[in-house]
């Protein structure tokens, strides 16, 4: 393999999580898709900058967001949003390379079944068992505060 090709070389990784959700899809739609909302239910989401309201296809937003080695500042484009069933946004980040994530929203009886997926398609390096059990603790106490919050609305 030569140098050039080995330097190539990228690590897709996926991971979902999925909860269901005593709502209206429309409410959990409008919530998790409003950015603002984010650092309310995902601890390492700290500001954005954007408008206070649901992103739909084509908008772009800044999120700061922490990691283990400091600080990131995220630039995100909605590449998809079809009210009130998906959602998907993407940005990148030189340490993950592409990031997208994706939302499906499904309304299973008198509850909303919300669905996260992370996607990395072109990692530089394979995430760490660590790393994927932290970004999963993360993913779940999300989903968890999402729903606490908005079953309280």
């Amino acid at each position: 393999m030569s140098a050039d090709h080995a330097a190539a070389r990228t690590y897709p990784f996926e991971i979902r999580h999925a909860i269901d959700i005593a709502a209206p899809i429309e409410t959990v739609f409008d919530y998790v898709t409003n950015p603002k909302s984010w650092p309310e239910w995902l601890p390492s989401s700290h500001a954005l900058d954007c408008d206070d309201r649901p992103m739909g296809f084509g908008d772009t937003f800044h999120e700061h967001w922490s990691t283990r080695t400091g600080p990131v500042d995220l630039a995100w484009l909605v590449i998809a949003c079809d009210r009130p069933t998906l959602w998907i946004g993407m940005t990148y980040t030189s340490f993950m390379g592409p990031v997208v994530v994706h939302y499906t929203f499904e309304q299973v009886g008198a509850q909303t079944r919300f669905t996260r997926i992370l996607r990395n398609p072109a990692r530089p390096k394979p995430p760490t068992a660590e790393m994927v059990e932290r970004m999963s603790a993360e993913a779940e106490l999300g989903l968890g505060n999402i729903r606490r919050i908005v079953e309280r609305r």
